[in-house]
């Protein structure tokens, strides 16, 4: 998993949480380095601020869903700063879940497990 924000305390908060649940986080402060590290090793799952420095979270979400490698990944907006139209311009921007803190721990942790573990969709048998 990549985690993509700029303040210690929420990474400390992020990282912990998602350990405890059998996750192996890795962290990134500036957004300008989240695109190289997640093509690096490709995480199952991204996790981004939207108030960032130097490149913003919903910018951030669009530069992984044109990449060819990333745009498959799941991502998760995460913001203090929710206001109207914050969750669907998260959405436009190409993230599948949105959660504004101060998180729910479990709200947090369940929303990361739907991401990851996304219900099969029932396949539809063809017309006889």
């Amino acid at each position: 998993m990549l985690i993509v924000e700029d303040n210690a305390l929420n990474i400390k908060l992020f990282c912990d949480l998602l350990a405890a649940h059998g996750h192996e986080p890795k962290a990134v402060t500036d957004s300008r380095q989240a695109l190289d590290l997640a093509r690096e090793f490709l995480p199952d799952l991204i996790i981004t601020d939207i108030q960032l420095p130097h490149v913003n979270g919903l910018e951030l979400i669009r530069m992984v869903r044109s990449d060819e490698g990333l745009r498959e990944v799941p991502v998760m907006a995460v913001t203090a700063y929710s206001a109207v139209g914050d969750e669907e311009r998260a959405r436009e921007a190409g993230a599948q879940s949105y959660v504004s803190k101060p998180i729910s721990v479990v709200k947090f942790v369940s929303q990361v497990d739907a991401l990851l573990n996304p219900v099969p969709v029932a396949e539809v048998p063809a017309s006889v």
